[in-house]
């Protein structure tokens, strides 16, 4: 995953109503529940059919630290879909996005002026279009650079070009070399 997408994944973790399982044993039932067969949840954990088994039993009270994470990562992508699906909606229909980061912006600007990239810590709220081609660009499979680009142009036009108002001469903005990068909606 990149880090666009790691920061997607995280504002949806923000929005579950109730916690996911903690205990080894539920967590195992929950991930069997979604994916039907404890050979399918093995082969996401990369471990055998017999240890899921053992797990849901309860004959293995833990897993080792690195199986455990798989587990705790496995729960946490398929915890509360419909919860995520709707803050997602709202986000792309009303509420837009909130974009919260620490990156080197370049930008290609008339003659006469500096374009040189530099680092910004920047806070900004991107209208409801921007959180729609973003989320549309995750579901389809896009690359990290794609959904950059995507957060890049909503930058561009609320941040350095004010909504129209200041920047008319600039073409295009770019999103390298991402320190941190959170987003809320």
């Amino acid at each position: 995953m990149g880090e666009i997408e790691d920061a997607i994944e995280r504002a949806d973790r923000e929005s579950f109503t109730r916690q996911p399982p903690k205990t080894l044993k539920g967590q195992i039932g929950y991930l069997l529940k979604q994916m039907g067969s404890a050979k399918a949840v093995a082969a996401e954990l990369g471990v055998t059919a017999d240890s899921v088994n053992r797990y849901r039993r309860g004959a293995r009270k833990h897993a080792r630290a690195d199986v455990a994470a798989k587990i705790n990562d496995a729960v946490r992508q398929r915890w509360q879909p419909m919860v995520r699906k709707r803050r997602q909606k709202q986000a792309a229909a009303s509420g837009g996005i909130t974009v919260e980061t620490r990156a080197r912006f370049g930008y290609t600007a008339p003659v006469g002026t500096t374009d040189d990239g530099r680092f910004r810590r920047l806070t900004v709220h991107l209208p409801a279009t921007y959180a729609q081609r973003l989320f549309d660009a995750r579901e389809s499979g896009a690359s990290d650079q794609a959904m950059r680009q995507i957060i890049a142009e909503g930058f561009k036009e609320i941040y350095f070009q004010d909504g129209g108002d200041r920047a008319a001469g600039l073409s295009d903005v770019t999103l390298n070399d991402i320190d941190y990068l959170d987003l809320d909606y």
